[in-house]
């Protein structure tokens, strides 16, 4: 399983950081991501970071404001966002993917419970 944490109330301009635990099974080997939604919307992908960490990918909204980590002895994934817009609120999901690295949802083997973020002006 894995359980997202972190989200809360921020004002634009603000920073949090997410993380993602996860229980019952490693993270290494596996693609993790982060992906957002707000109601009425298609999931969105934000951000994911390959197992060894070596390689990362931005969505463009979340480019040069977001920095997505890993700490495979922890188990955990981090998604620290700074300068936060009123646009980047959302419920924020963790995903891991057994396979190639991916920016489609529909591509992600599992899942975690979502944690909201909400940015307020």
């Amino acid at each position: 399983q894995l359980q997202a944490s972190g989200g809360g109330l921020v004002q634009a301009g603000g920073s949090l950081r997410l993380s993602c635990a996860a229980s019952g099974r490693t993270i290494s080997g596996y693609v993790m991501a982060w992906f957002r939604q707000v109601p009425g919307k298609e999931r969105e992908f934000v951000a994911y970071v390959t197992w060894r960490g070596g390689r990362t990918y931005y969505a463009a909204s979340a480019k040069g404001r977001f920095t997505i980590s890993r700490d495979n002895a922890k188990n955990t994934v981090y998604l620290q966002m700074s300068s936060l817009k009123l646009e980047d609120t959302a419920v924020y999901y963790c995903a891991a993917r057994g396979d190639a690295a991916s920016m489609w949802y529909n591509d992600y083997d599992y899942w975690g419970v979502g944690t909201l973020v909400t940015v307020s002006s």
